[in-house]
């Protein structure tokens, strides 16, 4: 027997059948500019930005972790900003520009922060190393715009320039990023390499 689909039952409101019959569309059309290039999908209003990257557009570097926004392993950016991507409706982020791990390299050169990932060994498994990435390049933007954390408070900030990245700072800022395995260390002396 088939399991039942709401979304397919025409009797039930998640029908796919549109308003010309008085229910509302489940399906939108949704234009994202991943990674310099606009991708178009058709997707479910439910679908999130994680999984319309991973199972509409092909882009399997970001990772689906906890699902729960709680490990960070799903982190890209969107508009420039660290986001966890199982949290966001796709269809809200209709025209945003996001910047996936397999976006952050230029004419064939990695992204400073991969390239201090791989000089520091900063993985193990691995899994969580694309939004370790994406994170840590997300960070280091705010840092150097001059963001408070709990780590610096705004007072400590001086006239909104950069916050100062010590090992402690780096660790309060990637907190929602999780490593497992253990590699929070090396971690961290990749991105003060890079934020030096």
């Amino acid at each position: 027997m088939e399991p039942h689909r709401p979304d397919e039952d025409p009797e039930s409101p998640l029908s796919r059948r549109g308003p010309e019959d008085g229910r509302l569309p489940v399906r939108s059309p949704v234009t994202l500019h991943v990674n310099g290039a606009a991708m178009t999908a058709t997707l479910d209003h439910r679908t999130t930005l994680l999984d319309a990257l991973r199972e509409h557009l092909g882009l399997t570097g970001t990772k689906k972790g906890c699902d729960h926004g709680q490990c960070g392993a799903c982190t890209v950016l969107v508009d420039g900003r660290r986001a966890n991507s199982c949290l966001l409706p796709a269809v809200a982020q209709d025209g945003a520009r996001v910047t996936t791990v397999e976006g952050l390299a230029e004419d064939g050169r990695l992204h400073p922060v991969q390239e201090a990932f791989v000089d520091r060994d900063a993985l193990q498994c691995g899994y969580c190393t694309p939004g370790q990435i994406c994170s840590a390049v997300g960070m280091l933007a705010e840092a150097e715009a001059g963001f408070p954390s709990h780590a610096t408070p705004a007072a400590a900030l001086t006239e909104g320039g950069p916050a100062a990245l010590g090992p402690e700072e780096i660790r309060e800022r990637m907190s929602g990023n999780l490593c497992r395995c253990g590699a929070y260390p090396r971690i961290v002396d990749a991105i003060e390499d890079v934020a030096r």
